[in-house]
């Protein structure tokens, strides 16, 4: 394993899950045989997250563009929720690790959303790492979503446009206080060699820093994360200034 720097470990990780169709591809099999592998390396990453003792641990699983895939490619990202929360739940709970959700989950099938639900409430009261999973999630429709709320509260008298800050528009996104409370993130990583963020925390990634590896992620091991972790321990975080 990489050498790490207790006191330079960010406290909250982002990652871009890339690469599991091509992993697929790669192997001569299905998709979602691809999305399995990629549950099982996620698995690894949130348990060396909680051993490395970071605090929040935010994941790219679904965004508000998959929906245009294959019906068959949806429904089994969806199926392979369900099997995760019912064959790691317990882990989650003996590991003291607290599940939250970024983005509008209602619309996704019933049964994935009663599992997801069901983790959320039962590892509510935990208080190690925050397990961020980015569901049915976009950035820019989290942005629109919250400006709609801050001109429904101008409209009604309850804030004046002058008082509206960063923080007024920070509190009503997905990681806002008002629903999964998350500092911005110290570091995204993304996985297969992609370099962009694909709508993902674009307001809260304005000053990440953000580290590209070549694997695709069910090839994503903790010593690679660790990898990506030094590099991030190596830089010089200057925010604007010199």
């Amino acid at each position: 394993m990489t050498e790490l720097i207790k006191e330079l470990m960010p406290q909250h990780v982002a990652i871009i899950m890339d690469g599991n169709g091509r992993w697929a591809k790669k192997k001569g099999v299905p998709r979602v045989a691809g999305h399995r592998a990629g549950m099982e390396a996620m698995k690894k990453i949130v348990d060396h997250s909680d051993k490395l003792g970071i605090k929040y641990l935010t994941v790219y699983a679904f965004s508000t563009e998959n929906w245009k895939r294959s019906m068959e490619e949806v429904s089994g990202i969806f199926k392979l929720l369900v099997t995760f929360v019912n064959r790691d739940l317990r882990e989650l709970i003996e590991n003291n690790v607290c599940v939250k959700v970024l983005g509008d989950y209602s619309m996704i099938p019933k049964d994935s959303k009663e599992a997801l639900e069901k983790t959320i409430h039962d590892t509510a009261d935990n208080t190690g790492l925050q397990f961020n999973i980015a569901l049915n999630y976009g950035a820019r429709d989290e942005i629109i979503r919250s400006v709609k709320s801050i001109a429904a509260r101008a409209k009604a008298g309850e804030l004046e446009p002058e008082d509206i800050d960063e923080e007024t528009i920070a509190r009503g996104l997905w990681t806002g206080e008002e629903h999964a409370f998350s500092p911005d993130p110290e570091l995204i990583i993304r996985t297969s060699g992609e370099e962009r963020l694909s709508n993902f925390l674009l307001w809260q990634g304005a000053y990440s820093e953000f580290v590209f590896s070549d694997e695709l992620w069910p090839d994503f091991t903790p010593e690679e994360y660790e990898k990506c972790i030094a590099e991030y321990q190596s830089r010089d975080r200057r925010f604007g200034g010199r």
